[in-house]
């Protein structure tokens, strides 16, 4: 080998090493990014020529390429942010610098933490968008999983309508020891399609002995009491209870459950007229409506338990994100619903993404084909409420350096003893 041919040999070594140290200085600099994904650098002899004298000798050097150990899984922490996701196993959340661009300018990755900006979208730390399905308020999807499908996760303008009554439940216990005649009241709150509120006040007259009517009165404003806001149809029922105290029949009763009653209320909010089912608990049982003697000096009926499935429209409270991916919103009238699925998106190559920035990608040809899946669904899970860390491993980074500084300055000592060994060749031809 000549001495042009040592001295290109080191040369190409000190870009080889420079390489190596850039990557490792990169790694470090990344020890606390999320989901950061550690680089390595591979090393390979090149072969640049052959010289004619037919030895054999060759002139050679070295070339360095990094790659990045993309299916490494980094540790999982937990956060105290609900939108903050790691993906354990398999995947990456599909995401946008652009949410208006739709399906045009998607980009994959495993950095979950998200969270609400001013707009009201998904954004993680490096200003990408996380895209899903919009979904029916079971849950359901809204369209196919396919990535056109895909929109920015949006919750800025999502409300909770209001929703009527439609049914109700009651437990409450009816002084046995009171006397004939005597009476008891008292009332559930109901809500009319408008989301506006309503007093429906009961009344409990005993007619004789373990045997009792309840009459209905005709719904009033929760606002104003005096304001009467409809009218109820059928307004008076019989109850009878067996001698242990629990209920024994109900008069007119619902055709599917003997223990409940039924009645429509015409509204006059105009609010459309309701149909609602009072459940009073079951024949022969005491999880509803009872019967038993009230010991306390003032006699009165004891309500244990009501409730009803209307409320009034709603702004969104918060969001919450299941292991499943599932979006749901809560209101402040009580009520939530899902908004969004979060898919994962998995490559027959993952080292075949092309790195645009940080923890994003792109996909290409030699990543293969793309595939969007629910997690948990035949790739990765989801870990709500969590990060996943980087895979940097800095007393390996460390070890790495000095093996690298050690290959640079030994590298830097050939050309300093080519260029001695030129010197004096130079110095022989004058």
């Amino acid at each position: 080998m000549s001495l042009s041919a040592a001295l290109s040999a080191a040369v190409s070594s000190l870009s080889a090493q420079s390489v190596a140290l850039a990557a490792i200085s990169e790694n470090i600099a990344n020890s606390s990014t999320t989901a950061y994904k550690v680089k390595g650098t591979s090393f390979e002899a090149v072969l640049s020529g052959v010289m004619s004298s037919g030895s054999g000798a060759s002139t050679s050097g070295v070339k360095a390429q990094t790659s990045q150990a993309m299916l490494v899984q980094g540790t999982i922490a937990s956060t105290s942010v609900d939108t903050n996701m790691a993906i354990s196993g398999s995947g990456y959340f599909v995401v946008s610098d652009d949410p208006a661009a739709g399906a045009s300018a998607t980009a994959y990755s495993r950095n979950g933490s998200f969270t609400t900006d001013s707009d009201g979208l998904l954004v993680n730390s490096e200003g990408y968008y996380l895209m899903g399905y919009a979904t029916e308020a079971d849950g359901t999807l809204s369209g196919s999983k396919t990535l056109s499908n895909l929109t920015a996760i949006d919750v800025s303008a999502i409300t909770s309508p209001a929703q009527a009554t439609s049914t109700a439940s009651l437990a409450a216990n009816l002084p046995s020891n009171a006397a004939i005649g005597d009476s008891f009241t008292s009332s559930t709150e109901i809500f009319d399609s408008l989301g506006n509120s309503h007093n429906l006040e009961e009344t409990w007259t005993k007619t004789a002995e373990n045997s009792w009517t309840l009459t209905l009165s005709d719904p009033t404003s929760a606002s104003d009491s005096t304001t009467a806001t409809g009218t109820v149809s059928p307004s008076s029922f019989t109850l009878t209870f067996n001698e242990s105290g629990s209920l024994a029949s109900v008069s007119p009763s619902t055709t599917d459950d003997a223990a409940a009653i039924a009645f429509t209320v015409d509204f006059s909010t105009g609010a459309a007229d309701a149909a609602i089912t009072m459940d009073l608990g079951s024949i022969g049982g005491v999880d509803g409506l009872t019967q038993y003697s009230d010991t306390s000096s003032d006699i009165d009926i004891e309500v244990n338990q009501a409730s009803q499935d209307g409320y009034a429209a709603g702004s969104l409270t918060g969001i919450s994100i299941g292991d499943t991916g599932l979006v749901t919103a809560t209101f402040e009238n009580g009520a939530s619903r899902a908004i969004y699925q979060i898919p994962l998106a998995t490559f027959t190559n993952d080292d075949g993404l092309s790195q645009v920035s940080g923890t994003i990608y792109k996909a290409t040809t030699q990543a293969g084909l793309l595939k969007l899946s629910l997690p948990g669904d035949g790739g990765g899970s989801l870990v709500t409420s969590a990060l996943e860390g980087s895979t940097t491993d800095t007393s390996t980074e460390f070890n790495k350096m000095i093996i690298a500084q050690q290959a640079y300055s030994a590298a830097s000592q050939v050309v300093t003893t080519a260029n001695s060994m030129f010197d004096t060749l130079l110095q022989a031809v004058r």
